[in-house]
């Protein structure tokens, strides 16, 4: 049976190539995105026209994870188009590089709040309809920064990141008894193909971004972007991630795991994840609540 399915931050990289892959595997797939009368109109034509080419079912809605209206108001339109939401993949997110001490707390909150509250955003609107419904799915996209190798003047991107992490990993167990599935995606630096560094956002203070290029960390910046690319196989593809969140939709309720990595570089979090959620495993079993540990399959 096809999912229906909401994929946030959908107007580009991973976003758009999980939609279409979604859509490709024959499921109803929303792909949300800001301003789809402004500056991504062109994008929303794209789309219709990509999935009356290839006789799918992807279409989009206006959705703006900082807007507790406009999340509220793209899933009641979900609900009245399609009748049904069953999976969620969490992929909306921002990038910030430069050094920590450059950005304002101002740059910090709207770094959380793409990444982290946004999430909160989607989440407030839509489990009230699917807790009711149960034998559902969430997906949220997050990093190997948050466990990994973590090169420098990410910092904003790394904790908002980790800060999505924790999350995940609370609402996994908070949702289980309501029959509600979790999987935690984990793609690594892909430095092509994404526009994720391509579109970063850059430091509000630049007289102090100058001290520190001009001063013990000049050349820093090079080296660490041209070293992230250097780690990157030649033949690796972003779209992969898409891939395998189709996978896991794909599989049967209760089957799917907690975690998935897809990372090419191969930077460490495989190994510091497994540990950490060897332990997170062990705790529910010493507290005596390891049925959190698994979904509830509704009847």
């Amino acid at each position: 049976m096809p999912h229906t399915i909401l994929v946030t931050g959908a107007s580009s990289g991973f976003g758009l190539l999980t939609a279409r892959a979604l859509a490709e595997a024959g499921h109803i797939v929303y792909a949300s995105m800001r301003e789809t009368k402004g500056r991504n109109a062109a994008q929303v034509a794209d789309i219709a026209q990509w999935s009356k080419d290839h006789s799918v079912d992807l279409r989009t809605v206006e959705l703006d994870v900082q807007s507790d209206a406009s999340v509220a108001a793209a899933i009641e339109y979900i609900l009245d188009d399609a009748v049904d939401l069953d999976v969620i993949v969490h992929n909306a997110g921002h990038m910030m590089f430069g050094p920590a001490e450059a950005f304002t707390p101002e740059q910090m909150i709207q770094q959380y709040d793409v990444n982290v509250l946004g999430t909160q955003r989607v989440n407030r609107a839509a489990l009230p309809y699917l807790r009711r419904r149960g034998n559902a799915l969430m997906v949220w996209v997050g990093s190997s920064s948050t466990r990994g190798g973590t090169p420098p003047f990410l910092a904003p991107y790394f904790a908002a990141k980790a800060a999505m992490d924790a999350l995940a990993v609370s609402y996994s167990t908070e949702l289980a008894r309501w029959g509600i599935e979790t999987t935690i995606m984990v793609p690594g630096a892909f430095t092509k193909g994404t526009n994720h560094f391509a579109h970063s956002g850059k430091p509000a203070n630049a007289d102090i971004v100058a001290e520190y290029e001009n001063g013990p960390y000049a050349g820093v910046t090079d080296a660490a972007l041209k070293g992230l690319a250097s780690l990157e196989p030649a033949d690796a593809d972003p779209a992969e991630v898409a891939r395998e969140i189709v996978k896991v939709v794909n599989l049967p309720f209760g089957k799917r795991p907690f975690r998935v990595h897809v990372d090419p570089s191969q930077d460490g979090a495989e190994v510091v994840n497994a540990v950490a959620d060897r332990m997170r495993r062990e705790m529910y079993v010493a507290i005596g609540l390891q049925d959190l540990l698994a979904p509830h399959q509704k009847a």
